[in-house]
C-alpha cells in the first residue's frame, strides 16, 4: 500500500536517445481498492453478526384482530394484585403465605409456564417484585406484565400514538 514512484515527463531514457535525466516525483494518487475491499468485508461481518448480538426484552403486544396462538389450549393463568393488597389467582383470593403452595399445585397440572401478572399502579414496586419472585418459586418462569394502553409515551408523542400499543397481556 505504499506510494508508487513516477518519473517526470522529461524522461530518463538512455544515453542513446539524448534526453537528459529528470527528477523522480512521488505519485500523489491513493489506491482505494484495498480500502473498499476491507470495508465491504467489515460490512458483511457486521450484517451477519448484528442480529446475533441483539438482546431484547420479550413483550407480547396485544393485537385487536389477532386470533389465538396455535397450541394455546389452556386458559392463561392470571394473578392479580389489588390496591388493597389482595392477591387473586384468576378470580379466587389467596393469602400471601399460601401463594407459592397454590402456584406449585397449579403448575403441576398445567403444561405451560406462562402467567400474567396484573398489579394496580398504586402498589409499591417492591411488592410487585416479591410476587414475581413467588411466581418464579411456584414454577412459573414466563411472567407477562399486563398494562393498559393509552398511557404516556416517553418520546413526546401524545398518549396512545405509539405504533403497536404500549402494553402486554391478554386483557387489552
Amino acid at each position: 500500500m505504499g506510494a508508487a514512484v513516477q518519473q517526470s515527463s522529461s524522461g530518463s531514457g538512455g544515453r542513446r536517445r539524448g534526453r537528459r535525466r529528470g527528477r523522480v516525483q512521488p505519485m500523489a494518487e491513493i489506491n482505494v481498492t484495498p480500502f473498499v475491499d476491507v470495508m465491504l468485508v467489515l460490512l458483511i461481518i457486521f450484517m451477519v453478526a448484528a442480529p446475533l448480538m441483539t438482546v431484547g426484552v420479550p413483550v407480547d403486544l396485544p393485537k385487536t384482530a389477532a386470533g389465538a396462538l396455535p397450541g394455546d389450549e389452556e386458559e392463561p393463568l392470571t394473578v392479580t394484585m389489588t390496591a388493597g393488597g389482595d392477591i387473586q389467582i384468576q378470580t379466587t383470593s389467596v393469602a400471601r403465605d399460601d401463594l407459592v403452595v397454590k402456584l406449585r399445585a397449579i403448575a403441576a397440572e398445567r403444561s405451560s409456564d406462562r402467567v400474567y401478572l396484573r398489579a394496580d399502579g398504586a402498589i409499591a414496586y417492591s411488592d410487585v417484585m416479591q410476587i414475581m419472585g413467588a411466581l418464579n418459586a411456584g414454577g412459573f418462569s414466563n411472567v407477562g406484565l399486563v398494562t393498559d394502553v393509552g398511557g404516556p409515551a416517553l418520546d413526546g408523542a401524545p398518549a396512545g400514538a405509539a405504533d403497536g400499543g404500549s402494553g402486554s397481556g391478554p386483557d387489552q
